[in-house]
């Protein structure tokens, strides 16, 4: 499906953003149905790509995880979904102090 399509391009480091924009579309449209390891993988593959708005995306796949509750979730998929969240942080405030000596 849709989660093993974004992992797949994300674990080859393939630039693909049309193809991320048509997943996140998709996945919008079907997150109801997606399972712990789905949503997981999704969100690691997010985080690993650049997409340039990732935002709507992270609404909608949070409200889902929220939704399937902490313990659907093993700690790998935890990290997973941390992960996006923070890469979505980053993107909207950059630790400028750190990046500065760069």
């Amino acid at each position: 499906g849709l989660a093993i399509i974004a992992w797949a391009f994300a674990t080859l480091g393939t630039p693909a953003p049309q193809l991320f924009d048509a997943i996140a579309h998709a996945s919008e449209q079907r997150i109801g149905n997606f399972n712990a390891q789905e949503l997981a993988n999704t969100a690691w593959a997010f985080a690993i790509v650049d997409t340039a708005d990732r935002g709507a995306f992270v609404k909608v796949l949070s409200a889902r995880a929220a939704e399937m509750g902490l313990a659907a979730f093993n700690g790998e998929q935890r990290r997973h979904l941390h992960q996006l969240f923070l890469s979505v942080e980053l993107d909207a405030n950059p630790p400028t102090e750190l990046l500065a000596p760069i």
